[in-house]
């Protein structure tokens, strides 16, 4: 009884409506048992109607005999199906869309800079800043990071856009309110890509190589004099600091790879020219055609992540009211040209297949795919060979050894973060459903799109009146009142619990057709704690969820016990 009543009194607090206390309860709970779920340990292997926990943001336990902790949230995954969180091997998630298109001197996307030599621009200017970090443009906000959670990825591995050298790639996890909780990694690679810049030089792909390559020597020169400097500067003038050349020296003594933007054949090429001259540590990045290239990388195991992005699918062909299909009469030369454009989409789904079976390991890369995409890709690029095995190891275990965090995630084990990804199918069926994403520990739940009833786009709720609510929480329900008035559209309203005899105003309430959002917040000692309630309401009851901070979500549900008063 003792458990329980500290737990629903940390949950009165955590929901705001407690009175005050100079030392505030821990937590609810960071531990969550996910039962009778089929779990894929690693491509390839499962184990049925097992159990995991977790616990603090660390897998905790994994089989079919494994013991639920007494303050765990116990989560039925009946019959579902979990899988190491996704791991996206380059992309832009996250970063800030202004860095992406403009920066303070007004940008290559405008245009001819007005610059007085523009064959010796700025560095900011001419696309070099390989000294920038990713980190610093890190935004927890953008919604790229919802989007790609939402497909089940976990984990990113993000580089800035712009320019030739564009900066420091970080690596990421997908939630948390600041870069400060989602950067793991802060420096995982030096991003390069063969852009030129714009109006100045190096504008061609030719002068964007041979600017590569002056920088890497003199990186190479400056690297040894300071070293030689280093060991006795007596007689030696003192190095300048280039931030420029200093970013070059972890790639120099091999500590960091350069990835390298390759898309088409040609750059690949290209890129493959400059490594060899050179001799850095080389992973090929967005690669789309890249079926010229598989004895090449082949043989120089040179690690690529192949693009998740491919060409929209043929439109279907129109039909006329009798049912039959529209004849559309085409020249030889048109005839020739889809056929050209067939053969050349049939390589493109076909590319991952193609390298699983030279015995290529590969990840995938999301950058310019859009993520509503993502899925039916990977289901075309299935359809076209590749082995449902072989998707999930470009998803998991391949990346994570690439990007060196195999011992840290890219499998279902004890003692590695709890990035997990639950669906109600396997996941590369074309009905599943992703039902639970886990961070670090932190739990996402998403609704199972094919159960819910469409609702009616012109529906909007009556909402106004007193209602008695519920919260599931782990081993009991607590409830309470939520008034709400509906003041000629403004909403505004109170919630209390019996517990403490007081009311809240809620804050930022929004009636979005038969939905409400609206949040309260509870400052745990200085730290001003945010939560989010949404709630579905069909006549006289609603269904929803209260988020609560870092903590997860928590089933809700209500009836409306008093009309609005007219009064």
């Amino acid at each position: 009884m003792k458990k329980h009543s500290l737990t629903l009194s940390a949950i009165l607090l955590i929901m705001g409506f407690a009175t005050g206390q100079d030392n505030p309860l821990p937590p609810v709970t960071k531990t969550y048992a996910l039962t009778n779920v089929n779990i894929i340990p690693q491509p390839g292997e499962m184990v049925e109607r097992g159990t995991v926990v977790v616990k603090d943001g660390l897998i905790q336990a994994v089989g079919q005999d494994v013991s639920i902790p007494y303050d765990a949230k116990v989560i039925d995954a009946d019959s579902m199906y979990l899988y190491a969180g996704f791991i996206d091997g380059l992309s832009h998630t996250g970063i800030k869309k202004e860095e992406n298109n403009e920066n303070e001197n007004g940008g290559r996307r405008r245009g001819r800079p007005d610059v007085d030599d523009p064959g010796n621009p700025p560095n900011e200017l001419a696309g070099i800043q390989p000294q920038r970090m990713s980190s610093d443009m890190l935004n927890a906000k953008e919604r790229s990071i919802t989007q790609m959670r939402e497909l089940g990825f976990t984990t990113a591995h993000i580089v800035p856009e712009d320019g030739m050298l564009p900066g420091y790639g970080a690596i990421i996890l997908l939630a948390g309110d600041n870069a400060g909780q989602m950067v793991l990694r802060e420096k995982a690679a030096m991003y390069a890509q063969l852009d030129g810049a714009r109006g100045v030089y190096p504008a061609t792909v030719i002068a964007v190589m041979s600017k590569f390559r002056e920088l890497y020597k003199q990186a190479e020169q400056a690297s040894g004099y300071e070293a030689r400097y280093t060991e006795g500067p007596g007689g030696m003038e003192r190095p300048e600091y280039d931030p420029v050349l200093k970013a070059f020296y972890p790639v120099l003594n091999g500590s960091l790879p350069i990835f390298f933007r390759a898309e088409d054949v040609k750059t690949a090429y290209r890129v493959f020219a400059l490594q060899k001259e050179l001799g850095f540590p080389l992973v090929l990045g967005g690669l789309k055609e890249g079926w010229h290239l598989l004895d090449q990388i082949k043989n120089s195991k040179t690690p690529v992540f192949l693009a998740l992005e491919l060409p929209d699918p043929p439109k279907e062909e129109k039909k006329k009211e009798g049912g039959e299909s529209e004849e559309v009469e085409m020249s030889e030369e048109m005839k020739k040209l889809e056929a050209r454009r067939a053969e050349t989409m049939e390589k493109l789904e076909s590319q991952a297949a193609t390298y699983s079976e030279n015995g290529i390991v590969f990840g995938f890369a999301s950058l310019d795919a859009k993520s509503k995409d993502i899925r039916a890709n990977l289901r075309r690029m299935i359809e076209a060979g590749l082995s449902e095995e072989a998707a999930l190891a470009a998803l998991t275990t391949t990346p994570a050894d690439m990007l060196g965090l195999s011992g840290s995630m890219g499998t279902v084990e004890p003692g590695k973060i709890a990035n997990l990804v639950v669906t109600d199918k396997p996941y590369f069926e074309e009905k599943s459903n992703v039902r639970y994403v886990l961070v670090d520990g932190r739990l996402f739940e998403y609704e199972k799109g094919a159960a819910k009833k469409a609702a009616d786009p012109k529906a909007v709720a009556s909402v106004a009146g007193t209602w008695n609510y519920k919260i599931d929480i782990p081993g009991q329900t607590m409830g309470g009142t939520l008034t709400l008035i509906d003041n000629q559209g403004v909403l505004e309203g109170r919630i209390s619990t019996p517990q403490t005899q007081q009311e809240t105003e809620i804050l930022d309430p929004v009636i979005d057709g038969t939905r409400v959002r609206f949040v309260t917040r509870y400052d745990g000692g200085g730290n001003m704690m945010r939560v989010e309630w949404t709630l579905d309401v069909e006549g006289d009851t609603f269904e929803g969820k209260v988020s609560v901070a870092e903590f997860g979500n928590f089933d809700v549900e209500g009836d409306r016990v008093a009309p609005p008063n007219r009064n």
